[in-house]
C-alpha cells in the first residue's frame, strides 16, 4: 500500500500483520506455544518420572545420608530410634499394662518390634510427604521437573531406612525362636505392597500439605491415633474380645494393621493365620492399588499449582 504526501513524495505503509486480530490463545496455537509449567498428560507425566528415576533414587539416598549427619552415632539412629520406641512400648504396654494378654513372651516381643518398625515406615512416609512440596519450595520454584519425584523420593527414603532396620528385626525374631523359613519369602511382597500404599498416601498428603502447610502440625496427632487403633502394641482380636465384632473387624481391615499382621505372620512362628482377617492378601493388594493409583492421579491433577503463590 502507498499514498502521496503533501510534498509529492510517495510513502509506503507496512502491510497488515497476518496475526492481527488473533487472541493470545490463538497465537499460541498457531505457533505451537504452550503455557510454562502446564500439566502434561498423565502418560507423559509417567514418562517424565521414569526419565528422572536416577534423580529420584539419588535424592532419596542423599536425604537418608544427611538425616543423621550431625549425630555422633550417625546412621545407627536409623535402627536405634524404632528399637528404643519398641523398648518404651514394651515397658509401658507389655509390663505395666500387660497388653500381651496371655501371648507368650517369645511371640509378643517380636510381635511388638515388628509392629513398631512396620508402622514407623508408614508414619515416616506420611510425615515426609506432608512437607514434600512445602518444605522444598526453593527446589520446586527453581527447577522444572515432575513434582511427584519429591514424595516418591521420600517414600523410597523410608523404605531404605526400613531395610536397614530389618536386620535388627531378623535378629530379634531369631533370638526369640522364630528361625528363617519359607514364610520369610512373604516379606518381599508385603514390603512392595506397603511401599505402594505409602507412596500413594505420601502423594495425597504432599498435595494437601502444599495447600495447607499447617497440616504438618496436625499430622502427628492423627498418626498417633492411627497407631493406637492399628494394634501396634496389642493383638486387636484378643484386646477387643467380648466387644462388638464390627469394631475389631474395622480395626483389622485398616491398611496399617493389615501390613503389620502380614509381616508378623511371615516372621513369627507363633503368629499363625488365625490372627489374620479373611482375604487379607486381597485387602493388602486392594489398599496398595487404590492408594498408589488414586494418590498419583490426585497429585498429578494439581501439578501446575505447586510452588505458585
Amino acid at each position: 500500500m502507498s499514498e502521496t504526501t503533501h510534498d509529492g513524495s510517495v510513502a509506503v505503509s507496512a502491510p497488515p500483520s497476518p496475526d492481527e486480530g488473533l487472541t493470545a490463545a490463538q497465537l499460541a496455537a498457531k505457533y505451537g506455544l504452550s503455557v510454562s509449567g502446564a500439566r502434561p498428560s498423565l502418560f507423559e507425566y509417567v514418562r517424565q518420572l521414569w526419565d528422572r528415576r536416577h534423580f529420584i533414587l539419588a535424592f532419596s539416598r542423599a536425604k537418608l545420608t544427611a538425616q543423621y549427619s550431625q549425630a555422633k552415632l550417625g546412621q545407627l539412629w536409623q535402627v536405634a530410634t524404632p528399637l528404643l520406641n519398641a523398648a518404651v512400648y514394651f515397658l509401658i504396654f507389655g509390663l505395666i499394662l500387660q497388653a500381651d494378654r496371655g501371648m507368650d513372651r517369645e511371640v509378643y516381643i517380636p510381635f511388638l518390634v515388628t509392629g513398631v518398625f512396620v508402622f514407623t515406615f508408614t508414619q515416616s512416609s506420611v510425615m515426609a510427604g506432608v512437607r514434600a512440596i512445602s518444605g522444598n519450595l526453593g527446589l520446586v520454584r527453581a527447577l522444572h521437573f515432575p513434582r511427584a519425584s519429591l514424595p516418591i523420593s521420600f517414600a523410597l527414603q523410608q523404605l531404605q531406612q526400613l531395610l536397614f532396620s530389618m536386620i535388627v528385626l531378623f535378629v530379634v525374631a531369631v533370638g526369640f525362636g522364630s528361625y528363617p523359613s519359607l514364610s520369610w519369602l512373604l516379606i518381599v511382597p508385603v514390603l512392595v505392597l506397603q511401599f505402594l500404599f505409602n507412596t500413594g498416601l505420601a502423594m495425597i498428603m504432599a498435595r494437601a500439605g502444599a495447600k495447607t502447610p499447617d497440616l504438618a502440625q496436625l499430622m502427628p496427632f492423627v498418626m498417633r491415633t492411627w497407631m493406637y487403633a492399628s494394634g501396634v502394641m496389642f493383638s486387636i482380636p484378643i484386646m477387643l474380645k467380648g466387644r462388638p465384632d464390627w469394631i475389631a473387624t474395622v480395626l483389622q481391615w485398616n491398611p496399617a494393621a493389615i501390613y503389620m499382621d502380614l509381616m508378623r505372620f511371615a516372621l513369627i512362628d507363633g503368629y499363625g493365620s488365625s490372627n489374620l482377617p479373611d482375604h487379607v492378601w486381597a485387602a493388602a493388594i486392594g489398599w496398595a492399588v487404590l492408594f498408589a493409583v488414586g494418590g498419583f492421579v490426585y497429585f498429578w491433577k494439581a501439578e501446575e499449582r505447586y510452588g505458585r503463590g
